[in-house]
């Protein structure tokens, strides 16, 4: 029987961990195949992390973690030069001429601060402004009282002249001196904005704008012109502030809400002054709407109308211009010109829409 040849013994194939400088080692647990007994592998276990084989190995540390820490710089000690742009707002730029420009003649509420009594009613005084607008009010109740009595517009007009030169004057030294401007502030604040306290009084705007229209247009157009002021202004900004946020703005502080209530309480006036006061107290010569409207003459013409053909009398033709009226009450309230107080605006425009509706129909 033939001798059977010796097996050779099994080779044992010892692999080695990878040294930490080899450039293959990216993984923490990173361990190389391992082939033959498991008895004779050898696995460093210096760093205590030896496991079970997984098939998912662990996340890789990412280059931003694995870069060296960047040193911190030392904080600055040296501030810039005065007039250094550093991203944040500087007195100079807050007080700056346009800014005060704009805060003068801005018709919205102002910050709460620059009038001690405005921080103890805000509500009353601030915010709804009813001493302001009860002031505002009575000039209109005031107006039609002389109305009735029969005093002239001509023997008006000069009481309004020498009430504004001494307003203006006294407002103009309450810029000049900061003490009587203080002292000023304290005694009328509750009738002020806190935008005049930097700006002019509206009350110098309302007493030229009363003087311009009873002045230089006809009685019943001045009249008129000055209760649009008085009514349709207060109406515009009492509905405008309270409902105003629900309707569309038409520009900066004016609102649907604000110019429909100026549009209503115009078209209410002008019922109230042409179809009440003016049949019960009299016309006055010089009157430019004596009850009825008139087509121009090239209009009727064109229609072929004759004689009173194309005339409106009676309520209708009171309809029509108390509808004039409110539109042009609230268009007056809502127009912007170089930014003048609407107690200016407000009874000039209203006079000379009303003056060129007349001419033409009347």
């Amino acid at each position: 029987m033939a001798q059977q040849q010796a097996i050779p013994p099994t080779p044992r194939v010892t692999v080695p961990t990878p040294a930490p400088s080899d450039p293959t080692n990216k993984q923490e647990s990173y361990f190389a195949p391992i082939s033959g007994s498991s008895t004779d592998v050898n696995v460093d276990f210096a760093n205590d992390r030896a496991r079970a084989r997984s098939r998912s190995p662990k996340s890789i540390i990412t280059n931003a973690a694995q870069s060296p820490p960047q040193p911190k710089k030392p904080p600055s000690t040296t501030s810039p030069p005065n007039g250094t742009p550093n991203g944040h707002l500087s007195p100079s730029s807050a007080a700056s001429p346009i800014s005060s420009y704009w805060r003068n003649i801005s018709r919205s509420p102002s910050p709460l601060g620059l009038i001690p009594i405005h921080r103890s009613f805000r509500s009353f005084i601030h915010r709804h402004e009813i001493p302001r607008k009860a002031l505002h009010l009575s000039i209109g109740f005031f107006t039609l009282n002389l109305y009735s009595r029969g005093v002239s517009t001509n023997s008006i007009h000069p009481w309004l002249l020498g009430a504004l030169i001494p307003i203006a004057s006294v407002d103009y030294l309450r810029h000049t001196f900061p003490s009587f401007n203080r002292f000023y502030i304290r005694i009328l604040g509750a009738l002020m904005r806190e935008s005049e306290v930097e700006g002019w009084n509206g009350v110098i705007w309302y007493l030229l704008g009363a003087w311009t229209v009873l002045r230089f247009l006809p009685k019943d157009v001045g009249v008129m012109s000055v209760l649009l002021l008085s009514w349709c202004d207060t109406a515009a900004s009492t509905v405008g502030r309270l409902y105003g946020r629900y309707t569309p703005r038409i520009r900066k502080g004016k609102s649907v809400a604000g110019s429909a209530a100026a549009m209503a309480v115009g078209v209410l006036t002008a019922g109230l002054f042409w179809g009440w006061a003016v049949p019960r107290f009299g016309f006055d010569e010089g009157f430019m709407f004596e009850g009825s409207l008139r087509l121009p003459g090239f209009a009727r013409e064109v229609a072929g109308w004759k004689g009173d053909e194309g005339t409106l009398g009676g309520w209708a033709a009171l309809g029509v211009v108390s509808l004039w009226s409110g539109i042009v009450a609230s268009a007056s309230e809502v127009v912007d010109i170089f930014g003048w107080d609407d107690n200016l605006t407000i009874p000039v425009l209203s006079g000379l829409g009303l003056w060129g509706f007349f001419k033409v129909f009347c």
